[in-house]
């Protein structure tokens, strides 16, 4: 794909990530393209698994390619609770991710969102505890994606736990990892309900430069049963504009940069 072709490719899907869905004509209008040009970007990008053509349009390939949730909606319906705002957070989180970085993401809906927001990103390294994510970011040749292996213990979740994944994030470093939670409060840190998660995502924390939190605003100021890291491991909170004003100063004198979408 040529230089001008690519920046144009990229363009589009920035928007896309934005609005989910747009027309042929209005997306040429935005990155200033005659419509053949953009029809034949879309094509490429469809052949990469990145979006779908409609009749006169396109939508963000954001569903997954294979069927994990014929006999549990839970995973789902998790996913519709704020979906917006995982949206928005997500985009943010994507846009702090530079190009050869190898990252970390953590399961859950909030970080599954963060994953789709970087599959047009090139040159990364991606590592992940979730079975979920590493099969929506298996058809994209131009990251490498590493799945951490493990059991996965209880239903309604692609975590994988265990002896197997404690060891192999022993083995790496991260520039940054983005952790979703069941709580992020202010002087108890980042918490979530299972103890065996805590365990991989607490050794994942250690082995980033950068801590990034991403979470809406229901889950801040809450405390879960099980300990991932203290506040002072926390680098960024990612949050969306509910977020209670007192709440964020407190995080803000933990010397956590807050940032608000």
């Amino acid at each position: 794909m040529a230089a001008k072709t690519h920046d144009r490719a990229n363009q589009i899907l920035h928007l896309l990530l934005q609005k989910g869905t747009s027309s042929v004509e209005d997306l040429a209008a935005t990155v200033d393209a005659s419509s053949a040009s953009v029809r034949r970007d879309l094509i490429k990008l469809e052949h990469r698994g990145l979006v779908h053509r409609t009749h006169g349009g396109v939508e963000l390939a954001g569903k997954l390619t294979y069927e994990p949730f014929r006999f549990d909606a839970a995973f789902p319906l998790r996913e519709e609770r704020f979906a917006d705002e995982k949206r928005r957070i997500a985009i943010a989180a994507a846009a702090m991710v530079a190009d050869g970085e190898t990252i970390a993401l953590s399961p859950g809906t909030t970080t599954t969102q963060v994953a789709r927001s970087l599959r047009h990103r090139e040159g990364i390294h991606l590592v992940t505890s979730a079975v979920n994510i590493g099969m929506e970011l298996s058809s994209q040749p131009n990251a490498k994606v590493t799945l951490t292996g493990g059991s996965i213990r209880w239903p309604g979740s692609f975590s994988m736990v265990g002896a197997t994944a404690f060891h192999s994030i022993q083995k790496l470093y991260f520039d940054k990892v983005f952790m979703g939670a069941t709580g992020i409060h202010p002087e108890y840190g980042l918490t979530v309900i299972e103890s065996d998660e805590a365990l991989i995502l607490a050794e994942m924390a250690k082995h980033a430069r950068q801590v990034i939190a991403v979470a809406d605003a229901s889950k801040l100021g809450m405390i879960s049963t099980n300990k991932v890291c203290e506040p002072s491991q926390i680098h960024t909170i990612i949050t969306d504009d509910s977020i209670d004003p007192e709440l964020a100063e407190q995080f803000r004198r933990q010397h956590i940069q807050v940032l608000i979408v």
